[in-house]
């Protein structure tokens, strides 16, 4: 019963979120629900599919955050022209869909890297998502629950809607952002790496350059868990 109830609500009430962060909220839930269906299922295949579809889904989950982290990062030479309508713009840079609109045109390598990440959530193969789904989904047909898979998958091709409509807005989309022209007068508060100079809070920087790299360790992360996502069908079998 919590499965179906966790599949139904995360699937559904998903699909009316505008707020990107209150979306991966209800997409946990729906995941919640595969997860429980495994346990629910009490098989020694069943419990693998349990570790495996938590191992990644947490590699997953933490690739989408880390690119948003990324993604708000990125903008900070940009200017959101909805910008006053954002409850908390000055600790979230990035609240809701809309602000990663037309984003591929801003940043391909992320942008593309999100996408693959959604692929994942959504289960679309051969990204290590679908494997993780088919299975739970096995394990459950296996044992007799045929309604239940029914559900689970209902709700996942549900889910892929909203997860999709990320995916659209970030590469059929133009941006909302505009550039803060010239940059002479940027002032960066907090620790900035820039051409192997390290300077802090008290010495500010003043920008002249068009773009914001992104911190190479965020960035070999983010990197390794796309290319693990992606290249997982390459693996050897045990």
């Amino acid at each position: 019963m919590s499965s179906l109830l966790s599949l139904l609500i995360g699937s559904i009430l998903g699909l009316t979120q505008f707020r990107i962060k209150r979306l991966f909220a209800y997409s946990t839930i729906s995941h919640v629900g595969f997860i429980l269906l495994a346990l629910s299922i009490d098989s020694a295949e069943s419990i693998q599919s349990f570790i495996f579809y938590i191992l990644q889904y947490t590699i997953s989950n933490l690739n989408g955050f880390l690119i948003l982290l990324s993604i708000g990062f990125s903008l900070y030479f940009y200017i959101y022209k909805d910008q006053e309508n954002l409850i908390d713009k000055n600790n979230s840079p990035i609240q809701l869909i809309s602000q990663i609109k037309g984003y591929f045109h801003i940043n391909s390598f992320i942008a593309v890297s999100f996408a693959i990440t959604i692929f994942s959530f959504i289960g679309i193969p051969p990204i290590i998502g679908f494997f993780a789904k088919q299975m739970i989904l096995t394990a459950a047909l296996d044992n007799g629950y045929v309604f239940m898979s029914l559900v689970a998958i209902i709700t996942s091709v549900i889910g892929g809607a909203y997860y999709l409509n990320l995916v659209k807005q970030i590469f059929f989309y133009k941006s909302d952002y505009e550039d803060h022209g010239t940059r002479d007068n940027i002032v960066i508060q907090g620790y900035v790496l820039y051409n192997n100079i390290f300077k802090s809070d008290s010495s500010p920087m003043h920008f002249t350059t068009k773009f914001m790299k992104i911190n190479s360790a965020l960035s070999n992360i983010i990197s390794i868990i796309t290319l693990l996502l992606l290249l997982f069908i390459f693996m050897p079998e045990e």
